[in-house]
């Protein structure tokens, strides 16, 4: 039996432990292996709230700012008991929650500020964890995005850890577009200040432009012993540097990457969905669920100022209670550059789509939270257009439904290591709309399980996105047995865990 951990920011095993996919991906991979009759022990950190009602297991000394840390390891109770998983968090009082997702902070005048403070105790508490046995006798540590990377510097530099180097490490990469840089010295959120008596190899940490900082997701790159990205396609384009706004590639770090891949250490396996054990949505629920939603965050206080626009979504919503619309649109996503760059960017785009969309009287519904810009955008859009409905915030029975009873899938991201909506979407026969890269090219074959668009030039890529979309609608208006075959086709693709952890098995884990 081979002993795992899982280092990560996110857990969807465990409740209210999720932002984005990284945490399905931390839910999803330990329950293969488990299934494999391997063990795996999965640590987050406890964001001063998951350890409530956790059983203390034990306390981690530990130094940083010259001085003595003790943290607390606590196991959890996840919403589904696996054999063979265990599931834990790591509380100090320092590891505060953010505002995104009650995870991570958004910090726009010193960016990963408070992130880098949290992350260095939760990587600095697990290396002592490690130390002392907590997980037992590990034979893998397999860590996700830059949260975790500073375990490898830990694990390389830091005099009082030498015995990690016995297990293999593994990195895999999420969105190589957050790197969480940070200076060397002169800052309290600074890699000196928290260990002042590791001696820094600035040239084996440093980031590529910003030469007086650290890269933790270049950390995670130069250190690992496997790193992966979440889809083939993905991997392909991070090799090569980036063109903005046009092609998102290596981000500044495709040279590493390019060392990672000749050194035989870079493997792009595609992420997976569910297709068992799946929550199953009950059909008719749209619009209740919406209302539903509405109502609840009206109450929110947090959310007092979107007040007003809350009950106009409402109003908008009601008209639809019983006259469905003939055609619906959706998508849900962070509100981010990744995610909506073309619309908030080509506004006039996005109306001409909206347009043709009311010409089979159909609707646009997006829901989401994210960066207050484009908040702000798709708000001021609500308000102008009658046929996109703009649900501002989050909830998992409404998502589930939007997945269920729409009629298209939209997913226009500037670029995607993976995505799982996409596959979540199609699972329920929701064909896709999706930008051709990443991982949408791995998982979306235009007319055949869905459609898609791509360009050399930014130009060119808006210009398709919109004929697309007319094709989309033209063929669901006028060719009704070709729109129904490519809904058959969406249904049964597959990406199975099964498939992707024999890759794992494989390349990542060597056995």
């Amino acid at each position: 039996m081979n002993n795992f951990l899982f280092v990560s920011a996110e857990n969807d095993a465990i409740p209210d432990c999720k932002a984005g996919g990284m945490g399905d991906v931390v839910r999803d991979v330990p329950r293969e292996i488990s299934r494999r009759g391997d063990k795996a022990h999965v640590v987050v950190p406890a964001y001063s709230r998951l350890h409530k009602n956790g059983i203390f297991k034990t306390k981690l000394e530990f130094s940083l700012r010259g001085m003595p840390y003790t943290a607390e390891l606590y196991e959890v109770v996840p919403k589904k008991v696996d054999a063979n998983i265990t599931h834990y968090v790591i509380h100090h009082p320092e590891i505060l929650e953010g505002g995104i997702a009650h995870i991570y902070h958004d910090d726009p005048t010193e960016p990963f500020y408070n992130d880098f403070i949290k992350f260095v105790i939760f990587c600095a508490a697990t290396a002592e964890a490690i130390k002392i046995g907590a997980f037992g006798d590990l034979d893998i540590v397999h860590m996700h995005d830059w949260h975790a990377a500073a375990l490898l510097f830990i694990k390389k530099y830091h005099p009082e850890y030498q015995d990690l180097k016995k297990m293999r490490y593994v990195y895999s990469i999420h969105n190589l577009a957050i790197q969480g840089i940070r200076p060397f010295y002169n800052n309290y959120a600074s890699v000196n200040n928290w260990f002042p008596e590791v001696e820094l190899d600035h040239k084996a940490l440093m980031d590529p432009r910003y030469q007086d900082c650290i890269n933790l997701m270049a950390v995670g790159i130069r250190l690992a012993d496997a790193v992966h990205t979440v889809s083939p396609s993905y991997k392909e384009d991070v090799l090569l540097p980036s063109r903005r706004p046009e092609f998102i590639g290596g981000e500044s770090l495709e040279v590493d990457l390019q060392k990672a891949d000749n050194e035989g250490r870079l493997f792009g396996i595609l992420n997976a969905s569910n297709y068992g054990n799946i929550r199953v949505a009950e059909t008719g629920l749209l619009y209740r669920n919406t209302v539903k939603a509405l109502f609840r965050w009206l109450q929110d206080t947090s959310k007092k100022y979107k007040a007003d626009f809350l009950a106009h979504t409402g109003e908008k919503i009601m008209q639809y209670v019983g006259n469905r619309p003939k055609f619906i649109v959706s998508s849900v996503a962070r509100l981010t550059e990744q995610k909506f760059y073309f619309l908030k960017r080509s506004p006039e785009a996005f109306e001409k789509m909206l347009a043709r969309l009311n010409e089979i009287e159909g609707i646009f519904m997006l829901l989401g939270t994210g960066d207050p810009d484009y908040e702000e955008f798709f708000r001021e859009m609500s308000y102008k257009h009658k046929n996109f409905v703009f649900t501002n915030g989050q909830s998992e029975d409404l998502i589930d439904s939007m997945y269920l009873e729409t009629d298209l899938y939209f997913m226009p991201s500037l670029f995607e290591p993976c995505g799982i909506s996409q596959m979540l979407a199609m699972r329920n026969g929701n064909p896709c709309l999706v930008h051709h890269t990443g991982g949408l090219k791995d998982t979306v074959e235009h007319m055949k399980t869905g459609f898609a668009f791509s360009g050399e030039t930014y130009d060119e890529q808006i210009k398709n996105m919109v004929s697309s979309f007319d094709e989309a609608l033209t063929i669901w208006e006028k060719d009704r047995p070709t729109w129904e075959k490519i809904q058959a086709n969406a249904k049964k693709a597959r990406f199975t865990w099964d498939k992707s952890l024999d890759e794992y098995y494989k390349s990542l884990y060597l056995l």
